[in-house]
């Protein structure tokens, strides 16, 4: 769809290796994993614990602009649905063809029914999506 993935920890490019290698869920994974050990690219992100010296489990969609889209923010024991990263994904691609328009938290894919935000929708987003 476009988008260029990279994923980065403060673990070492070691701990990174150790991990494709060893965890089968990563075994196919081909985009390129960054390391942080000195924290400064979690820091710019507002995601480095200075307690622990680690990093919180942060997902950020950046347009090819540079502009954030979104972002998500777990705890250290808590995974990311890549369903529901996709369907941000998917969503901003939409968005980006059609600026008027709003997806709605039930938004899956083109086709699905949007909103069009107005003063007129406050309070009454169920029965536009009837």
């Amino acid at each position: 769809m476009g988008a260029e993935v990279i994923t980065v920890s403060t673990d070492t490019k070691f701990v990174h290796l150790a991990w494709q290698r060893e965890e089968k869920m990563l075994e196919n994974v081909r985009y390129p994993m960054g390391s942080d050990p000195t924290g400064n690219l979690s820091r710019l992100f507002g995601v480095y614990d200075e307690e622990t010296g680690l990093a919180l489990r942060g997902t950020f969609i950046i347009s090819p602009g540079g502009k954030l889209l979104n972002s998500e923010i777990n705890f250290y024991n808590l995974g990311r649905n890549i369903d529901e990263l996709m369907r941000k994904f998917k969503a901003n691609l939409h968005l980006a063809k059609h600026t008027n328009e709003g997806c709605p938290s039930k938004w899956k894919d083109e086709g699905d029914k949007t909103l069009t935000p107005s003063a007129k929708l406050v309070g009454k987003v169920y029965e536009a999506l009837k």
